[in-house]
Order: C-alpha cells, then structure tokens, then sequence
C-alpha cells in the first residue's frame, strides 16, 4: 500500500503529537534551510522532540519522506487561466517559483511520475485548462513544459548554489574570467560566441525564462493548430 493510502497510527497525546503533515513540514524546514543533505528520519526526530522510531509508524523510509515532500510542494501550484496558453504559462510560472522558494525540489522532480494527490490535483487543474486538445497531444504538450521549466531551473539553482559556494556573484564572476574569455575570442576561434557575449542583450533568469517560455508557448500553439 502506497503511503498516501496507508492509515496513520492512532494519535497519540504524549510525549508529543505527531502527524505526517508535522513530519513532512519538519522535514521540508531542514531542507528549505540545509538542503537535501541536511534531511534524515533522525534529524526530522530530532526537530520534532521525538525518538526517531516513532516516525516509522508513519514513514517507512526516507524515500517515502521524500515523496510526501515533493508532494507538499505540488500543493503550492496551482495553475490557472482562462486559454490554454495562460494555463501552460501559469504552470510553467507556478513551478519556477516554488523551486525557488524550495531549492531542493529542483533536484527531484522530473524522475518518477509523482503520484500523490497534490501533484495529481496539479495535472488535473492542467488537464482541464487544456480540455478541447487532441488527446494525443496533451501528454506531449504538458511533459514539454515540465521538460522546459525543469531545465531552467535547475540551471538557475545550481548559479544559485555555486554563487554562495565561491562567494562571487554573476558580476564578479564575469570581471574574473572575462579577460580569459576575450584571450579566448582573440584566436578568432569561436567567432559566433564571441558575437553573442559581445553583442548580446546579457538578459536576466526572469526575462531569460520568460522569453524561452514565449518561444516554447508559440511553437506549441503552431503545432497543436496544425494537428
């Protein structure tokens, strides 16, 4: 039996309530803070005041607490809109923003299919959005913006992360290796790169997302307009 179908233990007054909700809230805290590194069942224990085997009448492994977390924060997207585009959109934005405030969700989704009944309420707010499309065409059109939004936020964390790792932001990091890069550009080597870091708009995460967000939306408008 799955973990979002199994019962929990009876509650239980002393030494201290527990619930799979206050397990998974810990657990997401020492993440949110930590990352993923930071989260044990005995470290959740730990936050919670409790001995470590008492988690087990409700989780029986980390991976189960790790799916209840991914799930948890499938909560928090809600996607909306009146056209199918805005609820794509939404989707994509929704996601984005709860990796961001989550950093560690960033490194797990886009494995398994997530079967709880946050993510499934997810992908039915989605599916209904894009009532009307091909049938044949909704797994696709969805599984690409999953596909776009997992990428770029992914790379945006990991700028995050390496950002505190070497103490340098995208500024510093660019008056460190820029003279290497035009040492580089000078052999006449990489003639379009040079083009593009010299002549280039240099746009931020938010208006790179959203640009490549807009080339992804178009070209699914034209491919689902064709079908």
């Amino acid at each position: 039996m799955v973990v979002w179908e199994r019962p929990e233990p009876p509650s239980r007054p002393t030494p201290g309530p527990l619930s799979r909700e206050r397990i998974v809230r810990a657990a997401i805290r020492l993440a949110d803070a930590d990352g993923l590194e930071a989260v044990s069942l005995r470290k959740v224990a730990a936050v919670l005041d409790v001995g470590p085997m008492r988690l087990y009448g409700y989780i029986a492994t980390k991976e189960e607490l790790l799916d209840l977390m991914v799930d948890e924060v499938h909560g928090e997207i809600r996607p909306a809109g009146e056209s199918r585009r805005e609820v794509l959109r939404s989707l994509a934005e929704a996601t984005r923003q709860a990796a961001h405030r989550h950093q560690w969700f960033a490194d797990l989704i886009g494995g398994r299919p997530q079967l709880g009944p946050n993510a499934l309420a997810r992908l039915e707010a989605v599916l209904t959005g894009l009532r009307g499309m091909d049938v044949d065409a909704v797994v696709p059109v969805v599984s690409a913006v999953d596909s776009y939004v997992i990428g770029a936020v992914r790379r945006e964390v990991a700028e995050l992360r390496a950002e505190r790792a070497t103490g340098m932001d995208k500024r510093q990091w660019q008056v460190t290796f820029g003279p290497y890069l035009e040492r580089t550009f000078a052999t006449g080597r990489f003639p379009a790169l040079a083009a593009v870091v010299r002549n280039g708009s240099h746009l931020d995460a938010d208006r790179t997302f959203r640009i490549g967000l807009d080339f992804l939306l178009d070209g699914i408008e034209a491919g689902v307009s064709q079908r």
